[in-house]
């Protein structure tokens, strides 16, 4: 009779484990899912900033001192 108690609590036991890792595997999917969605934007803002940019390669950009303020 005791084994049987013992093992309804063993199954309970594992039946709450389960259903904690199940949360938790829902929790990181939404969390890998909300990720890849930031990814995937900051993806498409590179793409804009680098259309932005000047295409050719060769092509100086501005450097800091010639835009020195008139105080100096």
């Amino acid at each position: 009779m005791q084994t049987e108690t013992e093992q309804d609590k063993r199954l309970t036991e594992l039946e709450i484990k389960v259903g904690l890792a199940d949360d938790l595997i829902d929790q990181l999917n939404q969390t890998l899912f909300r990720q890849q969605q930031q990814i995937e934007f900051l993806a498409k803002e590179l793409a804009s900033l680098r259309q932005q940019m000047p295409h050719e390669r060769n092509t100086q950009l501005p450097s800091l001192r010639d835009e020195l303020p008139p105080h100096y």
